[in-house]
């Protein structure tokens, strides 16, 4: 294959999700089943693969020598698909590849979606890698999700047959056993890598057995949309179909990540790959390994990232953290004292940088631990302490003069129509509903919109027109810029920063 030297350049929205394609390959599809050459004794190489010296650049005869060392560690993985599976489930029916996903609407655009019903039984295959001696591999949920059988081939040829210990579909890892001793693995990397760090990929591309690709870490910290705890390393080591679950070494032949995504207008590979990082792997499969299945922290908030506008709104001076838009009932939070306009800023000391990444914290902390949180309330920080609880499954992280009357008031600056949320059918008893937006107002330019309810403005909570009036003009005699409101949209709740307007 070749690219094409004449294709378009990558636009500013080139992550969005519907472009983010995973890598399992389709080998085939198979009218008999699966016949398993099986040998128990491990291969001659035994025990771990022990990481070479640290070195900055890359050595002068290439990575031969590091290849040498971790290839007998990483495997390929075939699954058998019963007759009832359909196409798209080679890869994955959950997270993150459910049904009307971004990732499943890309898949609809390679026809995966609309394949009929097959009444053969069918293979693909992915990669993965040991890591362990008795027989433990990583490799990820959407290569073995569905599987009627599956089986590991090594290095060496031998193929063996390996049984599912658990999977998580929320980070797209799998983890699966093989019979065995004496195995050949690898170990993840104890410290993160380096944006520009050398980055050596093996698996499974198409089929074709391990192949050996080499490039640089591009980026951390990736969220591509294919689910809720996204923190992915962005590689250009080139990885292809079939990619899927194998590992991605540091320079020492240290597992980094494990490959799971590509950026892919055409299928194959662009230079742009993402990886799960090795912290995220290691902390899911020791709990798969213990349990068969993972148990995620949960503190029952609904949050959302910190903007500028925001931390301007409540004198921060960083735009970072996590606000409250509103803590559940009974949750740790609400119980630990959290309310609606809290800032969240840190666990056990440790930042937050935002939403997604208060999400992630909280999830990698086994439930029923006591944790620290640093909260920004009212305008002073101060600390809370609660115990976690057990993520449920089903959530497996401006002013001016105003104008008429007490039902029909429009803010014009804002360019919104209030009225008691009362009077309104269907708003509710609390709050002030917005009856009608200006379409070129600062209101709908920040996404407010018709049948939204004011539950707050600034923190103090409203249920008439004359309230919010009251509000805004306090804010402007403050010599405020913005507004912050919290309001109902639907069956959630969200801040909005609004420009205040001119005076």
């Amino acid at each position: 294959m070749t690219r094409r030297e004449n294709s378009p350049p990558l636009s500013s929205d080139f992550l969005k999700p519907r472009r983010i394609a995973l890598l399992a390959s389709i080998a085939g599809v198979c009218i008999a089943a699966l016949v398993a050459d099986v040998n128990v004794n491990g291969p001659k190489t035994l025990g771990w693969i022990a990481p070479a010296a640290a070195a900055e650049a890359a050595p002068p005869g290439g990575f031969a020598d590091l290849v040498a060392r971790v290839k007998p560690a990483v495997v390929s993985v075939r699954v058998r698909i019963d007759n009832t599976a359909q196409m798209n489930n080679l890869d994955n029916n959950a997270s993150p590849r459910q049904q009307g996903s971004p990732l499943d609407q890309f898949f609809r655009q390679f026809g995966f979606r609309d394949m009929p019903r097959l009444r053969h039984n069918m293979a693909a295959e992915g990669s993965g890698f040991f890591i362990s001696a008795d027989g433990y591999a990583v490799t990820n949920n959407h290569v073995i999700n569905n599987a009627k059988t599956v089986q590991v081939i090594t290095d060496d040829g031998r193929n063996l047959p390996a049984k599912v210990i658990g999977v998580d579909p929320n980070t797209d890892l799998a983890l699966i056993k093989v019979d065995g001793h004496n195995f050949p693995f690898v170990k993840f990397a104890d410290r993160e890598p380096r944006t520009g760090d050398w980055v050596i990929a093996v698996g499974n591309p198409f089929g074709l057995g391990n192949t050996v690709t080499a490039g640089v870490v591009s980026a951390r910290g990736r969220d591509i949309g294919s689910g809720p705890y996204d923190d992915f390393i962005q590689i250009d080591a080139p990885i292809n179909k079939g990619n899927s679950g194998g590992p991605a070494f540091d320079i020492n032949g240290n597992v980094i990540g494990v490959n799971t995504a590509i950026y892919s207008p055409s299928g194959g590979s662009v230079g742009i790959g993402f990886d799960i990082p090795a912290d995220t792997a290691k902390m899911v499969v020791a709990q798969l390994k213990d349990h068969g299945h993972v148990t995620r922290g949960w503190i029952g908030v609904r949050v959302q990232s910190v903007t500028a506008d925001i931390a301007n709104s409540l004198g921060m001076k960083k735009a970072e953290g996590a606000i409250v838009d509103e803590p559940q009932a009974n949750s740790p939070a609400a119980k630990a004292g959290i309310v609606a306009g809290d800032v969240i800023t840190a666990v056990d000391g440790k930042d937050v940088k935002d939403s997604r990444n208060l999400a992630r914290q909280i999830a990698s902390i086994a439930p029923g631990t006591s944790v620290e949180l640093a909260v920004f309330h009212n305008g002073e920080n101060k600390t809370l302490s609660l115990t976690l609880g057990r993520l449920p499954d089903q959530r497996q992280a401006s002013t001016g003069e105003q104008r008429g009357d007490a039902t029909g008031n429009s803010t014009q600056r804002l360019g919104l129509t209030l009225a008691p949320a009362s009077d309104v059918d269907g708003a509710g008893g609390r709050g002030v509903a917005v009856t009608a937006v200006d379409p070129d107002g600062p209101a709908a330019s920040r996404g407010v919109k018709e049948g939204d309810v004011i539950l707050d403005v600034a923190g103090h909570a409203v249920s008439t027109p004359a309230d919010v009036r009251k509000q805004l003009a306090e804010l402007r005699n403050e010599g405020k810029h913005t507004v912050l409101m919290r309001m109902k949209s639907g069956d959630g709740t969200k801040f909005v920063t609004v420009p205040l307007g001119n005076a």
